[in-house]
């Protein structure tokens, strides 16, 4: 039994749930000896968090009116796609690569939870959570790549919002230099969406980058404006996917929080290295009715080849 299938067995057996123990795996575009997994879990009926009542009407006004984000003239940055394909990065190109083979496997799963039949079961299923137990694991490498792999979509478009507000790393992996992000939106309602959302050369993504460091970071993102923010990003665009890259589950008691409003999160471990009382821990964490899948990455059984990447799923 994989760690995975250990640690998600264990989680349901603590909630009182019964686990479906039958696993079915995904057809693997990659080499045989890539590995990669996600496993499905959903759990039943939605219990709504309590947040406090929303009073501010100015500032709901202005998420309304600002969030012209996915259209019209926004900042913009040029990513460098050339340098990123060598990074083994998904590519925009035409050359079929394995990594584009494997992560198109990967978001065909989130995206059918966030506009097929379960998206009805779930609160919010076009916003996706993307986390691990611990710092290094590898989830914004992650991140980035089911951003540019969900881009190349032809009817969907994809906002990446690092809400990792104490250790980004979107901008400094994408070589980003914004003067303002996540962090100033919610510290200031002088600052409207669409100052921090920015278009890219990538037809159908947009990026948020995580802003300034404050002493409150982490507080930021369990906060009121933060909840109206992803209520517009869930609510305003029938044909948006909105990946977080945010911090660690734990550690920081904020990524839970974050996590209830989100429809589905995705869990990074890193093969050989992430413990599975961590991942346990981890996934303790999240909410019982969000849609959880688990990702591995850096499989050293690709051997000659560099590290390897496909894609399973469990029975939900």
């Amino acid at each position: 039994m994989s760690i995975i299938e250990k640690a998600i067995r264990k989680q349901s057996d603590v909630s009182g749930k019964q686990a479906d123990t039958t696993l079915e795996r995904a057809q693997q575009v990659a080499a045989p000896d890539s590995d990669v997994t996600l496993q499905q879990e959903v759990s039943a009926p939605r219990r709504e968090p309590t947040y406090k009542a929303i009073t501010e009407d100015s500032v709901a006004a202005e998420n309304r009116t600002a969030t012209e984000d996915f259209q019209g003239h926004k900042p913009s940055v040029t990513l460098d796609l050339k340098i990123l394909e060598q990074k083994n990065f998904v590519s925009l190109s035409s050359e079929r690569r394995l990594i584009n083979e494997e992560y198109r496997v990967i978001k065909r799963k989130l995206i059918s939870n966030a506009f097929g039949a379960l998206s009805s079961t779930l609160k919010h299923p076009n916003l996706i959570l993307v986390s691990s137990s611990r710092p290094g694991e590898g989830k914004t490498f992650s991140a980035i790549n089911l951003a540019l792999s969900i881009a190349l979509e032809q009817d969907k478009t994809v906002l990446l919002v690092d809400s990792d507000v104490l250790r980004p790393s979107v901008s400094k992996t994408l070589n980003i230099h914004h003067d303002i992000g996540l962090t100033d939106y919610l510290l200031s309602s002088e600052i409207k969406v669409s100052d921090i959302i920015l278009s890219t050369n990538v037809d159908r993504l947009k990026i948020i980058t995580a802003g300034r460091p404050h002493h409150l970071s982490t507080e930021l993102l369990a906060s009121e404006r933060m909840l109206m923010l992803v209520n517009e990003f869930a609510s305003r665009y029938s044909d948006r996917i909105v990946i977080f890259d945010a911090p660690p589950l734990l550690g920081v008691n904020e990524t839970a929080v974050m996590a209830s409003m989100c429809g589905q999160a995705v869990v990074v471990v890193e093969e050989n290295h992430s413990k599975l009382a961590e991942i346990e821990q981890a996934v303790a964490l999240l909410p019982k009715d969000i849609a959880i899948g688990f990702l591995i990455n850096k499989a050293h059984r690709n051997q000659g080849k560099g590290y390897g990447y496909g894609y399973y799923y469990g029975a939900g």
